[in-house]
């Protein structure tokens, strides 16, 4: 089974020309992500699965997504 995040670009790394970067913000927790294959900006919330950003996702559903996921953290804390 795969899981998804969904996260928001905070900023975006274009350094090198085939693999553009993105700092996202996982509810708190910064990662590197390639967003090289999605059409986004800062700004805007991703999914991520395994460092690669692979659609972008609307912002409400994004937060709601981040809101259950904390909760699912406080049943198994």
């Amino acid at each position: 089974m795969c899981l998804a995040v969904p996260g928001k670009i905070i900023s975006i790394d274009r350094s090198i020309p085939e693999m553009t970067m993105a700092k996202v913000d996982f509810g708190g927790i910064l990662k590197n992500i390639c967003i090289e294959w999605v059409d986004v900006k800062e700004g805007d919330y991703i999914l991520a699965h395994a460092g690669i950003a692979i659609s972008a996702v609307d912002e409400k559903e994004a937060e709601e997504t981040l809101k259950d996921l904390k909760e699912l953290q406080k049943c198994v804390s």
